[in-house]
């Protein structure tokens, strides 16, 4: 296992909780607590060693094709492709932005 945490600049502002996927499907479990701030801090416990640079490449990704919003996002990874982790993390952020 490893834990990995990343601290990314956030450029919008929600409100609320969602939770996206369920860990033990085999999948992965997103957790996004929307807070004040300009920062967006990324948690995540992945059962996939040395994947770091896969995460941050991701989040590279999600930053050019939209803003993120300022809060703790959580995830749980049991070997998610990294398809599977973007759809996970952008509905947790669709759905507090409707809350």
């Amino acid at each position: 296992m490893e834990k990995i945490t990343l601290t990314l600049p956030a450029s919008r502002t929600l409100n609320g909780k969602a939770l996206a996927g369920v860990v033990g499907s085999g999948d992965m479990e997103v957790l996004f607590t929307a807070e004040p701030g300009q920062t967006l801090t990324v948690d995540i416990t992945t059962s996939v060693d040395n994947s770091r640079s896969r995460w941050e490449a991701l989040f590279t990704r999600l930053q050019t094709v939209s803003s993120l919003p300022a809060g703790t996002l959580t995830i749980h990874d049991f070997g998610a492709t990294p398809g599977v982790a973007r759809i996970r993390i952008e509905q947790v952020f669709e759905e507090v932005s409707y809350a």
